[in-house]
């Protein structure tokens, strides 16, 4: 109870903080391109169910002489997401209760059905904004090593664990540190050959 008061308080000041740059952004996204400044997409939270999540759109959408992320992607895109600026939206989700500030990152839908028993655990708890894994490497880590930092997470979390993994975020925007994997623009999509059907522990 005390974690989600505080995932209140604090969504509510940084939505009133950030509504000028999220507000700028949506104007200089969609004089450019002429699209929708938002990305909305159905993620999984808390025991699997679905919510949509909200982003600032960093890339343009899907034509038939542009499919892949680095061919969609704008330069505005790349620089919002050096900065985290797209993930501002996202307290509006803490804020209904989809999702806190710190937790493992909300992923697709889909992935549900891959996961191992252990794996799954991450979903035992509110997705966040960011995450263990986040400070310790981003999208640099291989999925197996994120899972392992959700399940750490989950079963370790306390309001002290919660501050450190904020301060380190703050760190790792500023340094501008694990955006995307080498040769992707994110990261790669999870699959079932990236996981063993044996307990991963």
């Amino acid at each position: 109870m005390t974690k989600r008061l505080l995932d209140i308080i604090f969504s509510l000041l940084l939505l009133t903080v950030s509504i000028l740059p999220i507000f700028l952004s949506i104007c200089i996204f969609y004089l450019l391109y002429r699209e929708n400044p938002f990305y909305i997409s159905c993620r999984a939270g808390k025991d699997g169910h679905a919510f949509k999540i909200y982003k600032l759109k960093s890339m343009r959408s899907v034509s038939s002489s542009q499919t892949s992320d680095a061919q969609r992607i704008t330069r505005w895109g790349i620089f919002i997401r050096k900065i985290s600026l797209d993930e501002l939206p996202q307290f509006w989700n803490v804020l209904k209760g989809d999702m806190s500030m710190v937790g493992p990152r909300p992923l697709l839908l889909e992935y549900n059905n891959l996961y191992t028993k252990n794996q799954r655990k991450r979903l035992d708890v509110r997705p966040g904004i960011t995450g263990l894994a986040q400070v310790k490497g981003r999208n640099l880590l291989s999925w197996k090593k994120k899972f392992r930092y959700d399940q750490f997470y989950v079963s370790k979390q306390t309001l002290y664990f919660d501050a450190w993994i904020i301060m380190r975020t703050i760190q790792k925007v500023w340094k501008q540190e694990g955006i995307s994997q080498q040769n992707y623009v994110t990261m790669e999509n999870f699959t079932d050959y990236q996981t063993s059907r044996r307990e991963i522990v």
